[in-house]
């Protein structure tokens, strides 16, 4: 076995792979960018080295450097994470050469799988079923226009090299082709260094459902069952889980078939991914295969009681898998939801700026109601993960919902441009879907994040959602379901009755305590307990009755509700139980309002006496200004390219220039015809969110 080994790799893997590496007993080296040198996996491993400036083409994609930082630690091998080099052959290469071993599959599978064009070529020829598509390299624009209008619309464009959703662009005609082609290129290269472009047939209405594989040095290969990935947006994955609701014992059995005859035909081992496509009749076609551990690997580890990260490592060192295939069992269901600094309400815009609030949840579970737990608690609430067997008296005994939380953050640190925006992944288990979902919800509600946009209440409205609870999943299901927008989750008519309820009991106890401070000129004045709360547009009655030990709480007239638990002013969190009803609510003040956070959405909420509350009807609504006239930057980013002038006339949906951020390129376009007046930015310009780029007539 390894006695030390380096994390090619930064942020939440990095960390994840030193927990393991820990437990094992072996010394771990971090690598960092000049942005990263206070991060947490630099702290928590037992050496680092810094690799260069951030821009990550002069720090995590320098392979010599890493090289070289292995040579200058003693490190014996190499666990690339995800992304940066992970899918790279001439980096597998360079350390064989070196004499380093890669925590990884061979060079040659990864030449053979991480090519799209190529791994299509080998997977007809291992017998796997194919989307329909042009296998072979597009000379140009034209060349892919003609290839696309030959499969029919609509059309997937992807980077040869590509993953993680970068460097895909669905077209529904010619001139969508022509128009997004070059940045399929770009994208490509920028992110992989690999411009080649592939065209296949889109298939609608589709599911995204991918198995896991696991193969050692010595010829075997297993497959550790699937998970559904269909919810995504932009083709990036945003909750994932294991099982799939709507993959049967036979189906599974077919698809892993199919994944272990394609990983054995390129002399496959360590843990990979076959991606695949899944009609609503069952059938299934090959995708590509992510020839790493993926970002969602923590719900198969749940399901089956494996880590991953360590077989992974056992396999490089030579050893063989302790277990066959008939040994790996799925128990219960784990869903993991993908936190990232992106605001949902404008349009999933990238976030970035300092973490002036991190406290991710920890819930101990009793029955099925959830409470917050210490910090201290966390520490002990790890996983139960089995190291090498599957055995049932190892490990997983518990049958209660958890939550694991898989971060490399802290409050006070940096969310960066110059990365992928996630901030934290949040996986919870239990026995059922049902059960594994709520757990979800309920730790989504404890979820402390400030200083940046988060996407948080997005994640908690989709698990909410009816269709997500069914299982009626496909690949469209944002784009369904959300055609407008994000704006919060809906609140039923119980939420609101209970938010009426805790605003009336937060402003009442905040009232009481600054009636109550010492040496106040005169008697103190403490509000009186029938109020009126505002939630947007609507009034409700509240009269509050405190007791020792709770307090009784009537809303518009209706029967008492009992609610038990503490707030004081100054608490973030509050977690009260309303009747039999569990409730977590995150508590901020707004000017003269409160700020209540809860079930996928933020209500402000007003509390008055009666008289008040008459009276602010007839305030006068301050008008926001007209801002239909500019083309604001809608994040901080690079303007890579600007396409008018001034004088120049555009229509409505006309491309206008091209912001990149979090590596991603972004159009911006005309929302109306109109004339360009000035154009104040230029390309190249570092922008700020909120920048005018373009101003029209």
């Amino acid at each position: 076995m390894f006695k030390k080994i380096l994390i090619a790799n930064r942020g939440e893997i990095a960390c994840r792979v030193i927990r393991t590496a820990k437990a094992m007993g072996i010394k771990t080296v971090a690598v960092y960018s000049d942005a990263d040198a206070r991060a947490p996996h630099v702290r928590m491993a037992d050496e680092s080295v810094r690799l260069g400036p951030a821009p990550a083409s002069e720090s995590y994609l320098k392979a010599e450097l890493i090289i070289d930082a292995c040579k200058a630690t003693g490190a014996e091998a190499v666990h690339p994470g995800y992304g940066f080099l992970s899918e790279r052959e001439s980096f597998a290469k360079a350390l064989a050469k070196a004499g380093i071993a890669f925590i990884g599959p061979p060079a040659k599978a990864i030449a053979a799988m991480g090519d799209k064009i190529q791994s299509k070529n080998l997977a007809v020829k291992a017998g796997v079923s194919v989307v329909p598509g042009f296998i072979g390299e597009i000379t140009g624009e034209k060349h892919a226009a003609e290839i696309a209008n030959g499969i029919g619309y609509p059309v997937m464009m992807k980077a040869s090299a590509g993953g993680g959703g970068k460097g895909m662009r669905l077209a529904h005609s010619e001139a969508e082709v022509r128009e997004q082609f070059d940045s399929v290129k770009r994208e490509g290269l920028a992110s992989f260094g690999d411009d080649r472009v592939l065209i296949e047939k889109y298939v609608e209405g589709p599911r995204h459902i991918e198995i896991q594989v696991l193969g050692d040095q010595h010829g075997t290969v297993l497959h550790l069952g699937e998970r559904e990935c269909s919810i995504q947006r932009r083709h990036q994955k945003v909750i994932e889980e294991a099982p799939s609701p709507f993959v049967d014992a036979a189906m599974r059995e077919a698809m892993g078939a199919q994944a272990v005859a394609l990983a054995k035909a390129v002399g496959y081992y360590s843990a990979g991914t076959v991606e695949m496509i899944v009609g609503a009749d069952k059938s299934f076609y090959f995708l590509e295969m992510n020839t790493r551990l993926q970002v969602e690997h923590p719900v198969t580890e749940e399901v089956t009681g494996l880590d991953l990260v360590e077989q992974m490592i056992r396999v490089a060192a030579g050893e063989k898998l302790s277990f066959a295939q008939t040994d790996v069992r799925m128990d219960g269901w784990a869903i993991e939801s993908r936190v990232y600094a992106e605001d949902p309400y404008r349009g999933f815009l990238p976030s970035t700026g300092r973490l002036t609030t991190y406290k991710p949840p920890v819930l101990r579970y009793a029955g099925s109601t959830a409470s917050p737990a210490t910090q201290d608690e966390r520490s002990s609430q790890t996983p139960l993960i089995l190291s090498s067997g599957l055995s049932e008296a190892e490990g997983r005994v518990s049958k209660e919902p958890r939550i694991r939380v898989d971060d490399g953050v802290v409050e006070g640190g940096e969310v960066s441009m110059f990365y992928d925006p996630m901030i934290a992944k949040l996986i919870s288990w239990a026995p059922t879907r049902e059960e594994a979902i709520d757990a979800q919800i309920d730790a989504l509600d404890a979820f402390q994040l400030g200083g940046i946009s988060d996407n948080v209440d997005f994640l908690s409205a989709l698990l909410q959602h009816p269709r997500f609870r069914e299982g009626r999943l496909t690949t469209g299901f944002i784009a369904e379901e959300y055609p407008d927008g994000f704006h919060g989750a809906p609140a039923d008519e119980i939420l609101m009755t209970d938010l009426a309820a805790i605003g009336a009991l937060v402003a009442l106890t905040y009232a009481t305590r600054a009636a109550m401070v010492d040496h106040q000129l005169g008697e103190p004045e403490f509000p009186e307990a029938t109020q009126v709360v505002r939630i947007g547009k609507r009034d409700f009655e509240v009269a509050v009755d405190p007791y020792d030990g709770g307090t009784l709480v009537r809303v518009d007239g209706g029967d008492e509700v009992d609610v038990i638990g503490d707030w004081a002013p100054g608490q973030a969190l509050l977690v009260v139980d309303m009747d039999e009803r569990k409730r977590v609510v995150q508590v901020a003040r707004k000017g003269r309002d409160w700020l209540l956070t809860t079930r996928g959405a933020a209500h402000r909420v007003s509390v008055m006496p009666r008289h008040v509350a008459d009276l602010t009807r007839h305030m006068i609504e301050k008008v926001p200004p007209d801002m239909s006239r500019y083309l604001v930057a809608p994040m901080p980013g690079l303007l890579t390219r600007l396409e008018v002038k001034s004088g120049d006339t555009v229509e409505a949906g006309q491309p206008v220039a091209v912001v990149e951020a979090m590596k991603m390129e972004n159009i911006l376009r005309a929302v109306k015809a109109s004339t360009v007046k000035a154009v104040p930015a230029k390309a190249g310009d570092s922008l700020a969110v909120d920048q005018v780029i373009v101003e029209f007539e």
